[in-house]
């Protein structure tokens, strides 16, 4: 019995009738209130909610197979490194665990990997993925393959896709939290200056507006985290290079990011950036990562933009998270921001999850009762 449930009840009813309540009547409304709660729990139990932090993995395979080459593709996969920071950050926390001890307290991990490496079943490799498999909230990527060197191969060749997928899963999870509980500043100034929708972190609340600019942050004492919103007309394909970009960038944020002195203002550091295109809302976009200074100063840290173009207006607009935070890690503050560019919409957009092109297979009613029985 759930007696925390029971206490929350029994607290509630005291403070709505008062100590005036006859006892029978009491423990008869304790009694109705308590079926009613654990009979909710019962259900919450059935299919509870994933369990983990943000771009935690689970991998569910042998020992034997875990600790040789095949295991060990899979691990240098997960094992590598987030493009665009200063220092190295490894792209997942990573588990494993034998299939044996995989049971109900583990298998509501929110990101599991199952690995199954049979020749008797499988001539290829292949990688499919399912939701809401053992709890809520949660993605179980299933890799199938005949042969432990096939499966090497197969994170050799498909490593890319498999972090891809991953953390666009994640990402997707961020963007529906951003739906209810946002930054209220950054969303009324993307409205008021350029008609868009935007919703980032909720703990950004300090702002500076500029002509056709805006810089929201969360001033925090232990890592700031920072978004801004910019525009410029569109000239053609050409606007969408990496020069132009990153030219761009630097003369909107020299003028709008001044440093404590007039010779300081923030500036991209050219070398460490890249570029490359993504789709957002199924429509094109230019992603650009990589690190900003500030110059003749000693500040720094890692940037990420979209710009995106705004047909009806003929502009491009670019939205960017950058982050301050020289005494921490930095990968969860940045896809924090990150995941809040997704939320970006135009005029007259709404916004959409990140598109994977993997196969996905629905959970069924059998899978359903085979995991209630594993319990």
């Amino acid at each position: 019995m759930n007696h925390n449930c029971l206490n929350k009840n029994e607290r509630m009813i005291r403070s709505f009738f008062g100590r005036s309540l006859s006892f029978v009547i009491y423990n008869l409304l304790l009694y109705i209130i308590s079926v009613i709660t654990l009979t909710s729990c019962k259900k919450e139990f059935v299919m509870p909610r994933a369990s983990g932090r943000p771009y935690e993995v689970m991998v569910v395979m042998s020992d034997r197979d875990w600790e040789a080459t095949q295991g060990r593709a899979l691990f240098a996969v997960l094992d590598t490194d987030i493009p665009g920071l200063p220092q190295p950050e490894r792209s997942f926390h990573i588990s494993h665990v034998e299939p044996k001890h995989f049971d109900h307290v583990l298998n509501i991990f929110r990101n599991i990997i199952l690995v199954d490496i049979n020749k008797q079943i499988y001539t290829k490799t292949s990688m499919k993925f399912t939701r809401d498999k053992y709890s809520l909230g949660q993605i179980v990527l299933t890799i199938q393959s005949p042969t432990p060197e096939d499966f090497a191969d197969f994170c050799f060749d498909h490593g890319q896709d498999i972090i891809d997928f991953l953390t666009k899963m994640e990402m997707n999870r961020l963007i529906k939290e951003l739906k209810d509980k946002y930054s209220k500043k950054t969303a009324e100034l993307a409205k008021e200056i350029f008609d868009c929708e935007l919703h980032a972190p909720d703990e950004i609340k300090s702002y500076k507006r500029g002509e056709n600019f805006f810089w929201t942050s969360s001033n925090g004492a232990s890592g700031m985290v920072n978004i801004c919103m910019y525009s410029y007309p569109y000239e053609g394909p050409e606007t969408f290079n990496k020069l132009y970009v990153l030219a761009k960038r630097d003369s909107v944020m020299a003028a709008n990011i001044p440093g404590t002195l007039p010779t300081m203002h923030m500036a991209t550091d050219t070398l460490c950036t890249t570029v490359k295109p993504i789709v957002v809302h199924n429509q094109y976009a230019l992603e650009a990562r990589g690190l900003w200074y500030m110059e003749n100063d000693g500040m720094g840290g890692p940037f990420v933009s979209h710009s995106r173009v705004d047909t009806t207006r003929n502009l491009v607009i670019v939205v960017e998270g950058f982050v301050f935070a020289p005494e921490k890690m930095k990968r969860g503050l940045m896809r924090r921001l990150e995941g809040s560019l997704y939320t970006l919409n135009l005029p007259d957009e709404q916004t959409a999850p990140i598109i994977t092109t993997m196969e996905e297979v629905a959970v069924t009613a059998e899978d359903r009762r085979a995991a209630r029985q594993h319990k």
